[in-house]
């Protein structure tokens, strides 16, 4: 066999396996951005859900502290502008951040008003939204470890030549800021006020493993109940996200030691 033919064989084969391998990169970037879109979507559930009972509490607050109006109001503008951020998720996730703080400092106010913590109501309020704070804290905790993998492979060579050659952009993390920081919910217990945990705003009292929502391939399991929040998250299937890409595709402080 001539040389010549030696060579283009070789070039051919070259080209077929770099297509190959373009095709098999683009398909990975596809399927990360739709994990990531999806674990956006299960935290959204819940920050929906924590949008709704905000109202319901702020009118059952009002009747034990109406003169806790600076408060008040600040909870009430922090839910209009987490309610309003848009499709933009860096704006989305700031504005959720600050209504996390202005509930945390809700919460503290309450500590004041031991009426206000004996109502039924407002008890149950508390309930609910500490469970659904559990469950952002672990579907947070999925997020970012998705959006981890797929920037980490946006950022690679020589996946990121295929990544910026389809318009694939990095993903945005959903991170505590602050004061959420150390104080990440507020347990108030069948006999005393509010306490605040400490710790990481992911930490959790417990721990979740990694992976993908229920229904998805991997599974997913999240903290079991009494640990911290309960597991599971269901949401919408979709496609598509803010990406690019082409389609197609608390716990407690520990104990002191007693002082020598």
């Amino acid at each position: 066999m001539p040389a010549w033919q030696i060579a283009l064989i070789v070039v051919g084969v070259i080209l077929v396996a770099l297509v190959l391998w373009f095709i098999a990169t683009y398909n990975s970037f596809v399927a990360l951005r739709n994990r990531v879109e999806e674990a956006w979507r299960q935290i959204d559930v819940e920050l929906n859900r924590r949008h709704d009972l905000i109202p319901n509490l702020v009118e059952t607050v009002k009747g034990y502290a109406a003169h806790e109006r600076g408060t008040l109001e600040a909870i009430t503008n922090a839910r209009a502008s987490a309610v309003s951020a848009g499709a933009d998720r860096a704006q989305q996730v700031q504005s959720e951040n600050m209504l996390t703080e202005a509930i945390g400092r809700l919460f503290a106010v309450a500590e004041q008003y031991p009426q206000l913590q004996a109502d039924a109501n407002f008890r149950q309020l508390q309930s609910d939204l500490t469970a659904t704070e559990d469950r952002i804290a672990n579907g947070r905790r999925y997020y970012n470890a998705v959006v981890r993998e797929f920037n980490t492979k946006l950022e690679t060579f020589p996946a990121s030549i295929v990544g910026s050659m389809t318009g694939f952009r990095r993903a945005t993390y959903f991170e505590a800021q602050g004061a959420q920081r150390e104080n990440v919910q507020v347990d108030f217990g069948q006999g005393g006020g509010a306490r605040p945990s400490a710790g990481s705003a992911d930490a959790g009292a417990g721990s979740a493993q990694y992976g993908p929502p229920q229904g998805q391939p991997q599974g997913y399991t999240g903290q079991q109940p009494g640990q911290g929040g309960p597991h599971g998250y269901t949401g919408q299937q979709g496609q598509g996200g803010q990406y690019g890409g082409q389609p197609g595709g608390p716990q407690g402080y520990p104990p002191q030691s007693p002082q020598q």
